[in-house]
């Protein structure tokens, strides 16, 4: 028997179903994978006629070695960093305070300031010996032609064999030390000649000697011993495990170092000078007192070793091995802000050595990290011809006073 013609576009006889269409095909959710991202991070836009534009991404640079890494950290640690940072600073500080003491005292002795003395009567004689004066002086007199002699500090010497070519060479490197040293570091002469006084008063001064980035070239700084902070354990610069330096910089100083991308963009405070009693005394001897005119910003620039979150040292397994790597860490004084954290070691080098910037000059050597000088050696006996020297003095100035006699019965006063 023949069956009757369905309709075009029919493939089941849905009258012949029972329960309709919906109860013979249930729905079935049917998960689909969404299809895969080919464009490598790239930017696609769609246009209306259906054609798409592909942007390429821009590959993220790698963070270089030299970078500055506060940058990148986040600021609840940072802040974390900078309290831990400052009141280790200021332990450092407290542990050297006999030394300060005794240097301030020291400084009395140039006899430069003039003292008006009231004991043991007014106009009593405030004159000091020369003897730690003239000692001083001829100490710097004396150094200063060996080290900076006309000629240039800088001689050159033909290790082996020597031969013309060879002795042209070390000329020839002789004459460009010479030159940029002379000539083109313009602070070293008299950076030097401020450092040979000094040295033999405060038995230590430093140098430091770094890359300038808003000068663009090397520079040779001189550093009193007030304004390098060690620990009470350090016994020399290489072993320090924290060498605090201090600097005092104008605003137009701090805006060349961010500028360069040296220091973070940010606004600093300007707060009052820390005390020192070394700093106020030099002051005093020289007359000089700060104004409030003054904008001078207080850095603490600390070379310190570290285990920074996210920069830890890896071992071959990639697990952190807890040891602590070299850093130079830049902190505003008055708001405890970080303005630079940047690695103190070279890129690639299986012991992460420190880089040393800092030169140490002793007169004598001391007992621990500070060296003796002029003050500690023969300040008693300075002291000692200076109180002799005025005793005479005053004796010689009671025994020409006008006097005379009075007798006794006259009511005279």
């Amino acid at each position: 028997m023949a069956l009757p013609p369905r309709p075009m576009g029919t493939l089941v006889d849905t009258g012949a179903m029972q329960g309709g269409p919906d109860e013979m095909l249930p729905s079935v959710d049917v998960p689909v994978d969404m299809p895969e991202d080919f464009s490598g991070g790239a930017e696609v836009i769609q246009n209306a006629d259906g054609s798409a534009i592909v942007q390429e991404a821009e590959a993220e640079a790698p963070m270089e070695h030299e970078a500055n890494l506060a940058e990148y950290l986040d600021d609840g640690y940072m802040g974390e960093l900078s309290s831990e940072l400052r009141s280790s600073y200021e332990d450092d500080q407290t542990s050297r305070a006999d030394w300060e003491e005794a240097y301030t005292k020291g400084l009395d002795q140039l006899g430069i300031k003039q003292q008006e003395r009231t004991q043991p009567f007014q106009g009593a004689s405030g004159v000091t010996h020369p003897l730690i004066a003239e000692s001083v002086t001829q100490f710097q007199a004396q150094a200063y032609k060996e080290l900076l002699p006309a000629g240039g500090p800088v001689q050159t010497q033909v290790m082996g064999k020597q031969d013309a070519e060879r002795e042209a060479q070390a000329h020839r490197v002789k004459a460009y030390m010479n030159y940029q040293i002379m000539e083109i570091m313009d602070e070293y002469d008299p950076d030097m000649d401020q450092l040979l006084f000094y040295l033999p008063l405060s038995g230590s001064t430093f140098k430091k000697v770094y890359f300038d980035e808003a000068k663009q070239r090397s520079v040779s700084k001189f550093i009193p011993a007030q304004d390098l902070v060690v620990p009470y354990s350090a016994s020399d610069l290489n072993t320090a495990s924290r060498v605090t330096h201090v600097l005092r910089m104008d605003y137009n100083q701090v805006r060349k170092m961010q500028v360069a991308g040296f220091y973070r963009d940010i606004e600093l405070e300007t707060g009052d000078l820390e005390t020192n009693e070394v700093r106020e005394k030099v002051d005093e001897i020289q007359g000089l007192s700060k104004t409030y005119t003054d904008e001078i910003y207080t850095l603490l620039e600390m070379h310190v070793d570290l285990d920074l979150e996210g920069f830890e040292d890896m071992a071959p397994d990639g697990e952190p091995t807890g040891i602590q790597l070299p850093y130079i860490v830049t902190i505003d004084e008055s708001s405890g802000d970080i303005l630079s954290v940047r690695r103190n070691y070279d890129e690639g080098t299986d012991l992460a050595k420190k880089r040393q910037y800092f030169v140490h000059y002793k007169f004598m050597p001391g007992l621990g990290f500070y060296g003796f000088g002029l003050i500690h050696m023969i300040g008693g006996l300075g002291r000692a011809a200076t109180s002799i020297l005025r005793q005479l003095i005053d004796a010689g100035t009671l025994a020409n006073l006008p006097a005379g006699f009075k007798a006794r019965g006259v009511k005279v006063r």
